[in-house]
């Protein structure tokens, strides 16, 4: 009887597209969180105010849907393996061009995360699609895990030599290294992009219908409303966090041992959520996983040290996998099990990133207006406790979802959508 372990790498290695995309996906985490953690950090050295940090992550996701939309319009006309090199080319430029631009990069705040906006937008776009091409419903799981534990190894050594090479190199000559060493690990994912096999979708593009067919499916609709509130809590928390660390400890090398803790604990439950959360037991550690992440919310929001934000990052490195892999395998069950999936899939994947990102230019958009009119140190953690309850109403829109599958692990729907009886 094969192991687990065996198991796994066994699922991994029939599939060399699946293997390549792993691949891929780990050297955007790697050169992702090597870098872009301190771009908030560089920006709030030069500035000083968090609106010049929210009016960056504010660029980013309001140019990401609307990147998405296009490039969902494209992967039907060329190869989506084309979609997925122009997002890696315009992350690289924009590296480049902090690179460039240097000590003036907060006065073109806007401009930066704009261009980082639609360098996730071309990305997410195709990696999402072939990550639901590429995988089925008995691999989902394991490639999700396999991803989560890339990107939690990514973001605990990426920001780590980060800090470490700030801190012991001229400050400036530290950020601009570990700049072109992202811009390289991105060139490295666009060689990779060519042993991709290749995958043309055929056919009329159909953003608006798909973005109506909520009217028509409870759970599309369901699993959309959940993804706005997901956003929620992501619009603030990484840069209010990240600022809080650097303004606790003065150190760009404290910040990596931040990510450290928080990738590292990540790392250890990506693996122990691929393998023991079942499709039975999603919804219960979506639930748990959210609660845990919460509660999290008030171990900072009374008293900010460095000691208290590590064992924040701990907690939340615990709570994220348990949420994230049955969560993400969710998501893509619904997509799979709705009408015309094979052929609308593109169109799903777009609408799906315009809620999250809905979520996150609400909750940033509010938070400009808090910080404009009030104190920073009394409105923000009152946003904090807000908005960090996103994940628990992930809970209450997904916990009434039911599909058929043939998995008698799996419960089986109460009802057929009353779209689909007559489908």
């Amino acid at each position: 009887m094969q192991t687990y372990k065996e198991h796994i790498i066994y699922k991994i290695k029939e599939n060399k597209d699946l293997t390549f995309l792993l691949v891929i996906g780990g050297l955007y985490s790697l050169g992702l969180f090597l870098s872009n953690t301190f771009v908030n950090i560089y920006l709030w050295k030069q500035s000083g105010d968090y609106e010049t940090i929210a009016l960056y992550n504010l660029g980013i996701y309001i140019f990401q849907p609307i990147t998405f939309v296009i490039a969902g319009k494209m992967a039907k006309k060329v190869d989506r393996i084309i979609v997925l090199r122009l997002g890696v080319t315009f992350l690289s430029l924009f590296f480049l061009s902090v690179l460039f631009i240097g000590d003036s990069a907060a006065s073109f705040h806007i401009f930066l995360g704009g261009l980082l906006g639609i360098g996730f937008g071309f990305y997410w776009l195709a990696f999402n699609l072939l990550t639901f091409e590429i995988t089925e419903p008995d691999t989902r799981d394991v490639f999700n895990g396999f991803l989560g534990v890339l990107q939690s190894f990514g973001g605990m050594i990426g920001p780590l030599i980060a800090g470490i090479i700030i801190a012991n190199m001229d400050q400036n000559f530290g950020y601009k290294t570990i700049f072109t060493v992202s811009f390289l690990m991105f060139i490295g994912a666009v060689i990779c992009s060519f042993f991709l096999s290749k995958r043309k979708a055929e056919g009329a593009y159909h953003f608006r219908r798909i973005l109506h067919e909520r009217k028509h499916n409870k759970n599309w609709k369901k699993i959309l409303y959940a993804h706005v509130f997901q956003g929620f809590r992501e619009g603030i928390f990484l840069f209010v966090i990240a600022i809080w660390v650097f303004i606790a400890t003065g150190s760009e090398l404290a910040l990596g041992m931040f990510n450290l803790f928080l990738s590292g604990l990540s790392f250890i439950f990506y693996f122990l959520a691929t393998k023991f959360i079942k499709p039975n037991l999603r919804k219960k550690a979506i639930l748990v996983g959210a609660l845990i992440l919460y509660l999290s919310v008030y171990i900072i929001i009374f008293n900010v040290s460095y000691t208290i934000l590590i064992v924040y990052a701990v907690v939340i490195g615990i709570a994220y996998p348990i949420i994230n892999v049955p969560y993400a395998s969710l998501t893509y069950d619904v997509i799979g099990k709705a009408w015309r999936a094979r052929d609308l899939r593109i169109e799903y994947i777009v609408v799906r990133e315009l809620y999250v990102n809905a979520g996150r230019v609400a909750s940033i958009t509010i938070f400009l207006l808090a910080v404009t009119f009030f104190a920073p140190e009394i409105v923000i953690p009152i946003l904090l406790v807000t908005f960090g309850a996103g994940h628990i109403f992930i809970y209450f829109f997904i916990k009434d979802i039911y599909l058929v599958t043939n998995d008698n692990d799996e419960v089986m729907k109460k009802e057929e959508l009353p779209d689909e009886k007559n489908r």
